[in-house]
C-alpha cells in the first residue's frame, strides 16, 4: 500500500523507515505468499499489475480492519467497549432494550442484540453476549443487578365488561377464553407458576406466536391476551390479582465480572435499570 501511495520503492522505504532492498524483499515475499504478481517491473520501477489493481481494494480493507482490531483491543485494555451485545427475550428486546438504545449518546458503544427466548442468562452469556437480561438470577461467579419488576397484563378490548376495572383475578381469567404465549416466554411462565401455586388449572388456550399476535387476536375478539408487552390495538391492560399481589416478572441483568470491560458492562446494566424503571414507573425489585 505504501509503495502504491508513494509511487516508488525508494520513497516508500523512506516512509516506512526501511532500506530499499529490505522493502523489495518484503514485496517479493508477499507475492510468493499470495501466489500472484502484484507489481510489474518496468524500467527499474514497480507498477501495479492487473492482479495488483484488482486486489488493491481488498488490501485497503485488510489494513482498515487491522486498525480497527488494534483500536478495539486498546479500548478493551482500558476497560471500554466499541460494541456491546445484549441478549434478552424478544419482548424485552422490543419493549425495553430497543427504546433504551434510542436514548444513547454518539460516543456510547454501538449496541447489538441477540434474541434469547427460553434461555437462562448464563446460557445467553455463553452465546457470546456481553450482558444478558432475564428473569432469573445467576449464582457466582456471575454478577447480577435487579432492573425492575414489570407487570403481566390481561388485555381486553375497550368494549369488554372489565375494561373499566384495574385488575382481574386468576379465577375470573379462567372463566374466559385465554390467549397465551409459548412456554418459552416469561409471561407464560409467570402465569403457569401462579396457576400451579394457586392450585388452579385452565382449559386449552389459544397459543399465539408472540405478544403482538396475542394482542391482535384479543383485539379481534378471540379472548383475553396474557402478555407483558406494551399495549397495542387499543386494548386495555388489567393487572392480574394474585390475592394481595400482582402477577409480575422480575428483570435482572447478568454479566461476567471477568469480562475485560466488566466496569463498562456493569455501568450499562445500571443505566438500563434506571431507564426501564422510569419508562414503566416500576420498582427495582
Amino acid at each position: 500500500m505504501t509503495v502504491v501511495e508513494a509511487g516508488t520503492v525508494s520513497a516508500a522505504a523512506d516512509r516506512l523507515h526501511l532500506t530499499q532492498p529490505g522493502l523489495s524483499r518484503q514485496l517479493r515475499q508477499l507475492e510468493r505468499e499470495l501466489g500472484v504478481p502484484l507489481f510489474d517491473r518496468v524500467g527499474g520501477r514497480l507498477e501495479l499489475s492487473t492482479t495488483g489493481r484488482a486486489l488493491l481494494p481488498l488490501a485497503r480493507d485488510v489494513l482498515t480492519r487491522a486498525d480497527a482490531l488494534r483500536w478495539a483491543a486498546a479500548l478493551h485494555a482500558q476497560g471500554g467497549l466499541h460494541r456491546l451485545t445484549i441478549g434478552a427475550p424478544t419482548v424485552t428486546l422490543t419493549d425495553v432494550v430497543s427504546p433504551f438504545i434510542a436514548t444513547l449518546a454518539p460516543d456510547d458503544p454501538t449496541i447489538d442484540v441477540l434474541g434469547a427466548d427460553g434461555r437462562t442468562p448464563a446460557e445467553t452469556l455463553r452465546l457470546g453476549t456481553d450482558l444478558a437480561v432475564g428473569t432469573t438470577r445467576e449464582p457466582p461467579p456471575l454478577a447480577c443487578r435487579p432492573l425492575a419488576v414489570l407487570p403481566v397484563w390481561a388485555y381486553v378490548t375497550a368494549g369488554h365488561p372489565w375494561s373499566a376495572r384495574d385488575a382481574v383475578t386468576l379465577a375470573e381469567l379462567l372463566a374466559e377464553p385465554l390467549i397465551v404465549l409459548p412456554a418459552a416466554f416469561t409471561a407464560r411462565q409467570a402465569l403457569d407458576a401462579a396457576l400451579t401455586e394457586a392450585g388452579l388449572s385452565r382449559g386449552v388456550p389459544i397459543e399465539a406466536a408472540n405478544g403482538t399476535v396475542a394482542q391482535a387476536l384479543a383485539a379481534a375478539g378471540r379472548g383475553i391476551a396474557v402478555a407483558s408487552d406494551d399495549p397495542r390495538y387499543g386494548l386495555v391492560p388489567l393487572s392480574i390479582d394474585l390475592g394481595g399481589r400482582r402477577l409480575t416478572i422480575r428483570l435482572t441483568a447478568v454479566w461476567d465480572p471477568a469480562h475485560p470491560a466488566a466496569a463498562t458492562v456493569e455501568a450499562f446494566a445500571a443505566r438500563l435499570g434506571t431507564f426501564v424503571r422510569a419508562r414503566y414507573d416500576a420498582p427495582p425489585d
